[in-house]
């Protein structure tokens, strides 16, 4: 008996309309984002209140079809507007329209105020679920570095800045002398004294917008050390009854700009950071993850290579659609007795536990033994040893013990799974609206896994 196939005909058009809904299953979490963003209050939507031109996108379909490209791992606007021709599960959010991708980057770069709302109103949907605990959270915080969407090789360090200004001076000067020998030797086809003259002397005013940005950047760095300094000052002054240990802090030096200080022309407000085993033009994208649900509750992106300072900004950025946060768990490179103090707010902030010490890979026969509690420090003991003891107790181990479980795997998940490595868009301020685009994708992803049915407007 000769095999039966399925007969594949690809010229004859259906005869019936076709459903698109019919073409993605019901459990796919496209239908899940278009519920989402209909449930919300889109009013911070940057759109043409006139009228005049074509007809607009409406802000629901744009805002869902970025929300679902990044969630699934697509971020550039060409290649979205790709997918809405060639992936199904799109072409039915998009109602088979195909928005260009000017209009894409143009509304995505438009409107960090919608985005900055749609992630609180996120937050609130699942608050009001009773998946996300409203109040008395305990978030762990982290960093990680994302590329920016510049080269390192773009980059020019101050010192080369200096030596590129002085050479391009100097071809100037020679450029200039030979125009004025009437039997000078003529230049190769398609170039021309005027024309090389100018091209060096915008190299000139190029390298000079990036020495004075970097001069910009060592005051401020200057102003800082002299907080910190005076600060050690201060604190030594406290010192009664005995004589300071150590030798005094040396005040800092104005040098201006450190050789060594970096400038990229492309992304002028990305910093050289270490990734990875080696160094790349980057941010520090900034997280506060809920313990329980493993939700963003925070985001922010800073410039500094360290997270040394970054605790305040990040709590502070900890969405009010959470309700008030209890414990914060943080690890050694966010630190400092300062930035401790100004979170807890003398015990009207959340409980900081942190690691002020860096512990050996693996446990000893004696750490798995069971011990009492340490003996609490007196209260004149310095904040780190206070600290040291908070997470040591058994209650502090198990809480500091949720820190790397949270926050890392979420870091995770953005980069492998969603495969957001680089920032798409260029400046300190696009590239906050693109993190919070992230974190917000990424939320609603993990409410579909959580089971969050949204109710529609």
């Amino acid at each position: 008996m000769n095999p039966r196939f399925v007969n594949i005909d690809r010229r004859t058009p259906l005869l019936l309309p076709v459903d698109l809904r019919e073409w993605v299953p019901a459990g796919h979490i496209v239908h899940f984002i278009i519920d989402a963003v209909d449930s919300l209050d889109l009013g911070a939507a940057k759109v043409n209140q006139r009228g005049t031109g074509s007809e607009q996108y409406p802000p629901s379909l744009m805002l869902a079809l970025l929300i679902y490209s990044y969630a699934t791992g697509t971020f550039s606007s060409r290649r979205i507007e790709a997918l809405t021709h060639d992936a199904v599960a799109v072409r039915y959010l998009c109602a088979d329209r195909h928005p260009d991708h000017d209009s894409i980057c143009a509304f995505r770069r438009n409107n960090h105020a919608l985005l900055t709302s749609s992630f609180h109103q996120v937050l609130e949907l699942a608050a009001d679920s009773k998946i996300l605990r409203f109040g008395q959270l305990t978030v762990s915080i982290d960093g990680t570095k994302i590329l920016a969407s510049a080269s390192k090789h773009n980059a020019n360090s101050h010192a080369h800045t200096v030596e590129h200004i002085q050479l391009a001076s100097r071809e100037i000067e020679q450029l200039i002398a030979k125009a004025e020998q009437a039997d000078s030797t003529p230049l190769r086809d398609g170039l021309t004294i005027p024309g090389e003259i100018h091209r060096r002397e915008d190299r000139i005013a190029r390298l000079k917008e990036a020495q004075t940005v970097m001069e910009a950047r060592a005051k401020q760095r200057l102003a800082e050390e002299t907080a910190a300094y005076q600060a050690k000052l201060a604190e030594r002054e406290k010192t009664t009854g005995r004589k300071p240990g150590g030798p005094p802090p040396q005040p800092p030096q104005d040098t201006g700009p450190k050789p060594t200080d970096q400038y990229n022309h492309t992304d002028p407000d990305s910093r050289i950071m270490p990734h990875r085993g080696g160094f790349e033009q980057c941010y520090n994208a900034q997280a506060a993850v809920d313990t329980e649900t493993m939700l963003i509750v925070g985001e922010a992106v800073c410039t500094a290579a360290n997270d040394k300072k970054q605790l305040v900004p990040t709590v502070a950025a900890i969405s009010p659609a959470v309700g008030a946060v209890s414990n914060a768990l943080i690890d050694s490179g966010f630190y400092s007795e300062e930035a401790v103090a100004s979170v807890e707010a003398g015990g009207t902030g959340p409980t900081v536990y942190a690691a002020v010490g860096r512990d050996h890979h693996g446990r000893t026969v004696e750490q798995l033994e069971q011990h009492p509690d340490p003996v609490e420090p007196p209260a004149t003991a310095p904040a780190k040893e206070k600290m040291r003891h908070r997470t040591r107790t058994e209650a502090g181990r198990k809480l500091y013990a949720l820190r790397k479980q949270t926050v890392e795997p979420v870091f995770g998940i953005i980069k492998q799974v969603m495969g957001f490595r680089r920032f798409s868009l260029r400046g300190r301020a696009k590239v906050s609206l693109e993190w919070t685009l992230v974190t917000l994708s990424y939320n609603l992803k993990r409410l579909h896994r959580l089971g969050l049915r949204p109710a529609c407007a």
